[in-house]
């Protein structure tokens, strides 16, 4: 990768970010901590408002935007492969809000890679068990309310499919044991509980805030996950 492409992407990957650490740009596009310092500079001298905020990182000044110019034709095909797996993986909610921003992107291709692209969509194709049957609708929601922080209640079925009303903080999503589970504080139970979504009755977001302020973070619960994720 050249210095103007590095630095091009330096400017999108401190966009999609609050803030971004030296190291991890030195990672991002495998140059030394040094290089990052100069390359930071260099984004300064050329006008664009970079920050840094000790303890945190680097990032741009609320405000400033520059949108991307155009994706490579790798990076199209790759966002068409993930699309593949969202329809084999994501329940009706993704597929949809991911369908609608892959055509946006489409729009901004040239002729040929959307000529591309349509070729290759032709030529790829995933078996999926019929196992992976997720004919619901609520991982958007629960994305919106884990990223917002904001109480959930559930109708929920146990394996007896017996219905219970539960209100949950929900701290994050796993997929794991051919499934997605919901991980989430439960009011009822007054502790951390593993909630299959296929099992999932009803949800609702109540835009409530959390209740629990110091909820432990979702990689320390995993580690309690009795099988191999």
């Amino acid at each position: 990768m050249n210095r103007i492409d590095r630095l091009l992407g330096m400017v999108t990957l401190l966009q999609s970010r609050k803030y971004v650490t030296a190291e991890k740009i030195s990672d991002r596009f495998e140059i030394s901590v040094r290089t990052v310092y100069r390359d930071i500079k260099a984004l300064c001298e050329q006008g664009i408002p970079v920050s840094f905020e000790t303890g945190k990182g680097y990032f741009i000044v609320q405000g400033f935007f520059i949108p991307p110019v155009s994706f490579s034709t790798e990076e199209a095909n790759a966002l068409l492969l993930m699309d593949t797996l969202v329809q084999g993986f994501a329940d009706k909610s993704i597929r949809i809000h991911y369908s609608s921003a892959l055509n946006k992107i489409k729009s901004v291709l040239r002729p040929p890679q959307r000529e591309g692209l349509e070729s290759l969509n032709e030529n790829i194709r995933l078996q999926v068990p019929a196992c992976f049957n997720y004919d619901f609708e609520y991982l958007s929601v629960l994305q919106k309310a884990i990223a917002s922080k904001t109480t959930i209640e559930l109708e929920y079925g146990n394996k007896n499919n017996e219905i219970s009303s539960r209100m949950t903080e929900p701290i994050g999503l796993v997929f794991y044991a051919l499934g997605w589970h919901l991980i989430a504080w439960c009011h009822k139970r007054n502790d951390y509980r593993d909630f299959k979504l296929v099992r999932i009755v009803r949800i609702r977001d109540t835009c409530q805030p959390f209740e629990k302020k110091d909820h432990m973070l979702l990689n320390d619960y995993m580690k309690q996950i009795p099988v191999p994720y």
